[in-house]
This record gives C-alpha cells, sequence and structure tokens, in this order.
C-alpha cells in the first residue's frame, strides 16, 4: 500500500510541476523555466544519493554504462524536457499531455525491436487507444473560446429605455497553436520513450550499481549540456529579462519534479513495476483537474479533450499491465485471455 501511495503521489506531484510550469511559460520563456528545473534537478539528485550513502557507487559505473546515462541524462533532461515545455507553452497542458504520453507505446516499440521483448494483443489495443486518445483531444481544439458580449441599454424614446445586445470587440482567450505544438509533444514523446531504453542499456553494463546514482549521472550530464546552451548568443539576456512573477511558478515547478522524481524511484524501491506503472498514468487525469483550478484561461476544455485523456489513460494501463495479471483480476475466459496474450511479436 505504501508504494501504491508514493506511485500517486509522483502522479500528483508530476501534474502539478506541468500546471506550474504552463502557468510560468504563458508570459515567460521555456530556456527561463530550464535555467530553474535543470540545477535544482541536479542538486536534489546529489542530496537523495548522498542520502541513501550511494555516493561511492558512482565509480561503480564502467564508461559504456557512464555513456549510456549521460546520453539518456541529456535526451531526457534537457531536450526530452526543452520540447515539452514547449509544446505545453504552444498548446496547453491539457492538448500536449496525451500526445507526449504516446512515449508509453514509443517505449514498448523500442524495447521489441532492440531487447526483443514480447509485444501482445492487450499491448497492440492498449497503444491504439493511446494513439486514438491524443488525435480526440486535437477536435475541436482550435475553437477559440469569446466572452459574451454585454447587454446595452439604449433610449428609445422620453423615459423610456431597451435592452439590446451589444457587438464589441470578442474578447479573445487563449488560442492553441495546434501544428507546431504537436510536433514538440511527439518529439517529448520520442525523448521520454528511448530515455528508459538507455537507463535499460546502462544497468546491463552496471548490474550491481545503485539506480539512484545512476540518476545522478544523467542529471549531472544534463546540467553540462544545458550550460553550453547558455552560450548561445542572447541565451542569458532572456533569462535575465525573467519577471518576478513568473519565478515562482518556475522555482514551485522546478521543486515539484525533484520531489516528483524522489516518489518514483521510492515507490519502485518497495513495489512491483506492473504496480507502479499504471497508476503514474493518473497523472494525465490530475492534470485536467489542476489545469481547469489554476490555468483556467490559458487550457483548451471541451468533451473532445475529456474523451481523449480518458481514452489516453485507460491505453497506457492497458499498455504497462501483464496480460496473466489483467486476466486473472477481470477474470476472464480462456479463449479471451489467450487471444489478449497472443504474441505479435518478441519471445
Amino acid at each position: 500500500m505504501l508504494g501504491i501511495l508514493y506511485a500517486a503521489l509522483g502522479a500528483f506531484t508530476f501534474s502539478l510541476n506541468n500546471v506550474m510550469m504552463r502557468r510560468g511559460v504563458v508570459t515567460g520563456s521555456v530556456l527561463q523555466g530550464m535555467a530553474l528545473t535543470v540545477p535544482i534537478g541536479a542538486v536534489s539528485f546529489v542530496v537523495m544519493t548522498a542520502a541513501f550513502g550511494a555516493l561511492a557507487q558512482i565509480a561503480v559505473f564502467p564508461m559504456t554504462a557512464l555513456a549510456w546515462l549521460s546520453g539518456q541524462g541529456v535526451v531526457h533532461f534537457v531536450v526530452g524536457r526543452y520540447c515539452n515545455y514547449k509544446s505545453s507553452q504552444l498548446m496547453g497542458v491539457n492538448l500536449s499531455a496525451p500526445v507526449v504520453q504516446l512515449q508509453v507505446p514509443f517505449a514498448m516499440l523500442l524495447a521489441v525491436v532492440t531487447l526483443h521483448e514480447t509485444f501482445t494483443v492487450l499491448q497492440a489495443v492498449g497503444s491504439a487507444l493511446m494513439l486514438g486518445g491524443s488525435f480526440i483531444t486535437q477536435r475541436k481544439a482550435g475553437e477559440s473560446r469569446t466572452a459574451q458580449p454585454p447587454k446595452a441599454r439604449i433610449t428609445t424614446g422620453p423615459g423610456r429605455e431597451k435592452e439590446q445586445i451589444g457587438v464589441p470587440e470578442p474578447k479573445s482567450m487563449f488560442e492553441p497553436r495546434l501544428f507546431s505544438g504537436y510536433v514538440f509533444g511527439a518529439a517529448a514523446a520520442i525523448c521520454y520513450g528511448s530515455s528508459p531504453l538507455m537507463a535499460r542499456q546502462a544497468f546491463l553494463h552496471a548490474p550491481v550499481a545503485n539506480a539512484v546514482a545512476g540518476g545522478c549521472i544523467a542529471y549531472a550530464a544534463a546540467t553540462l549540456a544545458f550550460i553550453l546552451v547558455l552560450f548561445k548568443p542572447g541565451s542569458w539576456r532572456d533569462i535575465r529579462d525573467m519577471k518576478m512573477e513568473n519565478a515562482p511558478w518556475f522555482l514551485a515547478a522546478a521543486v515539484l519534479v525533484a520531489i516528483s522524481q524522489a516518489f518514483v524511484y521510492a515507490s519502485l524501491a518497495i513495489a512491483p513495476l506492473m504496480v507502479v506503472t499504471p497508476i503514474l498514468q493518473l497523472s494525465l487525469v490530475f492534470r485536467l483537474f489542476l489545469s481547469q483550478w489554476i490555468n483556467r484561461d490559458h487550457e483548451v476544455m471541451n468533451t473532445a479533450v475529456l474523451v481523449g485523456a480518458s481514452a489516453a489513460v485507460v491505453g497506457s494501463i492497458l499498455v504497462a499491465l501483464p496480460t496473466d495479471e489483467l486476466s486473472a483480476a477481470m477474470a476472464l475466459s480462456p479463449f479471451l485471455a489467450d487471444v489478449l496474450g497472443y504474441h505479435l511479436a518478441g519471445d
């Protein structure tokens, strides 16, 4: 039960991190948010590694594992995070989250191709639901919301007035930029989906190494890569121009993303992966409610978004759950269990 609680808290804090970052990039830049989240994440992992007494474990990793972890840190914490935040800035968390969630079937595809892991009919159904959900959320997403024109009173005669609907200039609300937002969201899904495979390759070369120490190495490489980004002309000026009103949102997002990763590590330490992974997919549901609470005027919310997010959540759970576990829990017939468990690829 404690592992389930940690996983749920990890999903909640990760969702809150995305919503806070979304609020910051409404008037700020993605680079400003990255300037806080990446270094604070690195410091947090150093602290966690020291708390677990695993700093000495860093020396256990061979050069091949260090290379894989360094690549994973840059891909996940720099490139993937930038694309995720940029997609959120362009079309809002409600629309970008189901697209970024496609990382799950993409990771499955890579695992089948490179590691020859199994891919069943159940996982194919889940992947189809996730793809469908991500496209459903785009339906009617471009419809802008406008404020109702106020009623005006006009004089029609001595002492007589009549109400008339005014026709002032409509007050425009958030307008999502779907194409570019979708491109960045898909890029984030590719980065996040390939990241676990890179980490898996690293630990195959260092099977006795500590996972938190590996995360410390990945974050250190990400921080060094981000420092190189700052040499781009105008980067420092962009960061220095951060508005004071945005700084608390970026800082809160930086702290929350470190807390969420700590909860995920804690849940994986005491609960099976098959239990933790489906619970983490609840982050999509949390984001919908949190975005309506915090960023109501900067998000798209309609029936298509709700249906698409629900389909993506169900799909991600089906992809993550082992077929035999689902069959036993739902008391499926042997025939249906065999159909869902049929191997489309892998051993």
